[in-house]
């Protein structure tokens, strides 16, 4: 700083207010500051700077799930580059954290109290997870994109209508003349699993149909909504729709009706959630499923994070973002 001072012609206090767009600074100093930091190949010593603005740049993206399960989901990995996007438009530095283990756990937090950085997005979808726990002891800002494992109350938090969702795939089938709904759920440890069975199964009720064994649970990958969709088909010969929670477990499902012979949507009809735009449209045929997109969520995230930095007495809040329904040829 004192170089590029003396290189500009200024005193160091001008010289700072310059390089940080201090509104007390002519053009013309500015200029001759600006030029004069390009020409000595000026950068902030961001240690220096955190110790005044106690502020890193950074934000955490924290994803509690194993490594291997996150790389290979569509939507975690939209997530992270939504996270990415979002961030460095507004000049953060996104740091990618992965949470499984116990051991992982006691990093994470160690690392997030150790003043690396500003804030933290996290997804822990989990009710048995204890980080949502844990982190609600942090000095740090805290968002949470989803239902917070065991935290109703005193948290922010960013979700779709997982619910609502539901409802819409279900009252798009019975509209089609469906009658035998079957669902292929997700992980009832997870919250939107749980909301989206739940949504299924009111309306069907609400329908008059009767839900009662209809339902097969799966792990939210490929493997799983294929071999569910077995199970589905070994228990209800005659299903003639069926509603799977991702659109990953319902790549599987169509694979397993091929194999049977079922044609789609003549024979059984199928909607799925996400509307993941690599998947949904590039099956055979085209999936209809219910439409988030993670970068809606994200950017909800991030808003609220720039809020809580500058006013910690920002009350908790649950923001509930909505759906809407892709139709397509699968149903």
């Amino acid at each position: 700083m004192e170089d590029v001072a003396a290189f500009a012609g200024v005193s160091r206090s001008t010289a700072s207010r310059a390089l940080n767009d201090d509104a007390y600074v002519s053009a013309a100093a500015r200029e001759k500051v600006q030029a004069a930091a390009r020409d000595l190949g000026y950068s902030p010593n961001q240690a220096a700077r955190s110790l005044v603005t106690r502020r890193t740049g950074a934000i955490a993206v924290v994803l509690s799930e194993p490594e291997a399960r996150l790389l290979d989901d569509p939507y975690r990995t939209a997530v992270m580059r939504a996270g990415y996007r979002e961030l460095a438009d507004i000049g953060r530095q996104m740091v990618l954290i992965f949470s499984d283990t116990r051991e992982d756990l006691s990093r994470t937090v160690r690392f997030l109290e150790g003043g690396h950085v500003d804030g933290a997005l996290v997804f822990a979808p989990h009710r048995s997870d204890p980080l949502p726990k844990a982190l609600r002891l942090l000095r740090i800002p805290v968002v949470f994109g989803g239902q917070a494992a065991g935290l109703r109350r005193g948290v922010h938090v960013v979700d779709f209508d997982n619910e609502g969702g539901a409802r819409l795939a279900v009252e798009h089938l019975v509209a089609a003349g469906r009658r035998k709904i079957g669902t292929i759920a997700g992980p009832q440890d997870q919250s939107a699993a749980i909301d989206r069975l739940a949504g299924w199964r009111k309306t069907l009720l609400d329908a008059g149909l009767d839900p009662a064994d209809l339902a097969a649970e799966a792990d939210f990958t490929l493997s799983g909504g294929a071999n569910a969709m077995s199970a589905l088909l070994a228990r209800h010969a005659d299903l003639d729709a069926v509603f799977v929670a991702s659109d990953m477990m319902a790549v599987g499902a169509l694979r397993t009706l091929d194999a049977a012979g079922r044609r789609i949507p003549e024979d059984i009809a199928v909607v799925s959630f996400d509307d993941n735009a690599t998947l949904a449209p590039a099956m055979d045929p085209p999936l209809t499923s219910v439409h988030q997109d993670p970068r809606e969520q994200v950017h909800a995230m991030v808003e609220t994070m720039l809020q809580l930095l500058d006013d910690q007495g920002l009350k908790p809040r649950q923001q509930v973002l909505p759906v809407s329904l892709a139709i397509r040829a699968s149903s």
